[in-house]
């Protein structure tokens, strides 16, 4: 895990630039709407509004002033008040206001895997990060269910390769993860070690299990059952090719074959280094 938050530094190194606003979608549901707003930024972040009947729970608040100004002005423009705000995987824009998090994770957040990791995006980006929360937090256990803004909060234990936070069953049909599934190749910062391969497929037969049709990450946005469905046929094809291939050569080969022309190609070869340290 250390090693992967320390790959992503390397990996975004590159001068941060005016950031592209983002944009949102609306999903409807029986008692709530969902909006997912899009950042556009470097790490391709996203950010919810739970929309219930006469009040909002917000999570994963965006990570650059650009973004945050924008999601505070839709937020706004609501009309309606914030109940809860959540800040499960990623640590956002949210000020001096309470937030809440899964068991574990506040003490992990300004630990020196995840307190490091937001401290060198702090040299990196500088003044384009907005200002880390200061506000008070309150933890979550899992296996619980909470209800906010008249919406259900199922919040279970996430993947065991990732942070210790949590997939979170929000109103019996949207299911959050860290990543959002997608029918591209996998980031070697999803997938650091080859028991994190096993980590994920559990993680997202278990979503599949939770009976939700929409699927949401804190990276990538929204997707539906049939991208979890390529990503476990994805996982359990790459643990074969993993144990066919004697080399880093032969495994980035052997999965092009497997899925020919699937986007994310790319990210191969880094995708081996992590499997084959």
């Amino acid at each position: 895990m250390k090693k992967a938050l320390f790959i992503l530094f390397n990996l975004l190194t590159l001068t941060i630039m005016a950031q592209t606003k983002g944009h949102f979608e609306v999903y409807d549901f029986d008692s709530f709407r969902l909006h997912v707003y899009y950042t556009n930024d470097v790490m391709a972040d996203a950010s919810y509004i739970i929309e219930g009947k006469d009040s909002l729970v917000t999570m994963e608040h965006p990570f650059f002033k650009d973004n945050v100004a924008e999601f505070d002005a839709y937020l706004a423009k609501m009309g309606k008040p914030i109940v809860k705000i959540i800040s499960d995987y990623h640590v956002g824009g949210t000020g001096d206001h309470d937030q809440i998090m899964g068991e574990g994770m506040e003490q992990f957040s300004k630990g020196p895997v995840y307190g490091g990791m937001m401290d060198k995006f702090e040299q990196m980006w500088g003044d384009a990060m907005t200002a880390l929360p200061t506000g008070a937090v309150t933890e979550v256990p899992f296996g619980t269910v909470q209800i906010w803004a008249g919406v259900t909060f199922e919040f279970r234990r996430g993947a065991s390769s990732d942070f210790p936070a949590a997939s979170i069953l929000i109103g019996g049909k949207a299911y959050y993860t860290h990543w959002t599934p997608a029918k591209a190749h996998v980031s070697h910062l999803q997938i650091s070690s080859p028991t994190a391969i096993d980590a994920e497929i559990q993680e997202a037969e278990n979503s599949l299990a939770s009976g939700a049709e929409l699927f949401i990450g804190g990276h990538g946005g929204a997707a539906r059952r049939d991208a979890v469905e390529f990503k476990i046929t994805y996982l359990k094809k790459m643990k074969e090719v993993l144990e066919a291939s004697g080399t880093p050569q032969a495994f980035v080969a052997g999965l092009k074959e497997a899925f020919p022309g699937l986007s994310g190609e790319g990210g191969l070869e880094d995708l081996a280094k992590a499997l084959y340290k």
